[in-house]
């Protein structure tokens, strides 16, 4: 297994969660990674990317400002910091590993490696 994807959960309106996204250091360490979200009925997202080393981020429109991406290279880990979840932000939320290593990149056809899905689930 490559990646593995933990910290979904069951959350108010208003609350947080921070999703973690174990990687083989290799991975981490050398690649482009991202965050995207498939909520019921639609189709997945990007929700955040960043790059090799940290110094580029990418975030969708509707998550700006709320939640934050980065690495801990050192630990071959990935995170997203979730604040003031909403309701529309329920969904299965996976990480994913670029085969580049430049750019925050947003489409998905640029990811490799996936991990299986948590889930988040945001009462209102």
């Amino acid at each position: 297994v490559q990646l593995q994807a933990s910290g979904g959960g069951l959350v108010q309106t208003g609350g947080s969660l921070r999703l973690s996204c174990a990687a083989a250091r290799r991975i981490s360490s050398n690649n482009a990674m991202g965050w995207f979200r498939q909520a019921p009925g639609k189709e997945r997202e990007i929700v955040a990317a960043i790059n090799w080393n940290g110094g580029v981020t990418y975030y969708t429109d509707s998550v700006k400002g709320r939640f934050t991406i980065s690495k801990d290279i050192a630990k071959g880990a990935v995170y997203l910091q979730m604040n003031s979840l909403t309701p529309e932000d329920t969904a299965v939320y996976y990480c994913a590993a670029a085969l580049g290593s430049g750019g925050a990149y947003t489409e998905e056809n640029k990811y490799r490696y996936w991990g299986q899905g948590t889930l988040v689930t945001v009462s209102s």
